[in-house]
């Protein structure tokens, strides 16, 4: 039987743009990081955001918080957290950042471009964890030290603290945050809370587990997993073995024919089915080599 990272390099090989090849050779072959930053700056605009599509959801050419929030991930992902790249990603959260010390879910540079239905434009101008605890999260993880972190932090701890109900992609802002946090008891403790809204709101797909809340479909609830994507996560307490175990069985069934893994939303527009999916079989690949059940164990 071909392997997994056989099948899954020509999945890449065949649908994917240029930076989630390089991307995939960097993590599971002998690509550089050099190479991936190549590619990830075609993305980049002068205000030192990204925009132009690297969100495949996001058509417009604009800097988006969650687009530069893509970018910022990639270069956490090759170890190239650091000079005038991420200064320049700094320096463009300070000037989109609203009063309130937030980042916008989304930018009001995007009304007038195709942009999933989702991307909805806000009537007021405020922040939103999903952008900001992510990017908070992973400049804590890198050691960065920047002006914009101070009021953006005290934004997330707020509206952390207010919590009473959440959304995933919310939560998994939140893990984001706190799993890189230096306050790791004041981390912790939010953790768990964050933990008992997830579970008490069904905010996790169970395989033969608990039904769907109201307003979702089954295919856009996260697996224990995808809360937990690396052990060390303070999201691995959520969920008993015997859930993550059965999540993990469910993504290695999901890897296609083909070798990559569907895209479980709505597919808005033709292009995101190929952009999505070498991104979400990247993503997978990662998840399933974190628990040791990817061989050969690459970088």
């Amino acid at each position: 039987m071909t392997d997994v990272l056989t099948l899954a390099n020509d999945h890449i090989l065949r649908t994917a743009r240029l930076l989630e090849r390089r991307r995939f050779e960097f993590l599971f072959g002998s690509g550089t990081a050099e190479a991936v930053v190549a590619a990830l700056l075609p993305y980049r605009n002068p205000d030192g955001g990204f925009g132009n599509a690297l969100e495949p959801d996001c058509r417009a050419p604009g800097s988006q918080p969650l687009t530069t929030l893509s970018a910022l991930a990639i270069l956490d992902e090759v170890g190239a957290v650091e000079g005038e790249l991420v200064r320049g990603i700094c320096d463009y959260l300070v000037a989109v950042t609203a009063e309130d010390g937030g980042l916008p879910f989304v930018h009001p540079s995007a009304r007038g471009y195709p942009v999933a239905p989702w991307w909805h434009v806000p009537d007021t101008y405020q922040g939103s964890l999903v952008p900001t605890a992510n990017v908070l999260g992973l400049l804590h993880k890198n050691k960065v030290d920047h002006p914009w972190m101070e009021p953006a932090e005290a934004f997330c701890w707020r509206r952390i603290d207010e919590l009473t109900e959440t959304h995933p992609y919310e939560a998994l802002g939140c893990l984001a945050m706190l799993d890189h946090h230096p306050d790791r008891a004041r981390a912790q403790a939010s953790a768990e809370r964050l933990g008992a809204r997830v579970r008490e709101g069904r905010l996790v797909r169970l395989t033969g587990g608990e039904p769907t809340p109201e307003g979702y479909t089954e295919g856009e609830l996260p697996y224990p997993h995808t809360y937990a994507s690396r052990p060390e996560s303070l999201a691995r307490q959520w969920f008993s073995t015997e859930e993550l175990e059965s999540g993990l069985d469910q993504l290695a069934a999901e890897q296609t024919e083909e070798g990559g893994w569907p895209v479980p939303w709505r597919h808005w527009t033709p292009a995101i089915v190929h952009e999505w999916g070498a991104w979400l079989t990247i993503e997978a690949l990662e998840v399933l080599r974190a628990y040791g059940r990817l061989t050969p164990a690459a970088r």
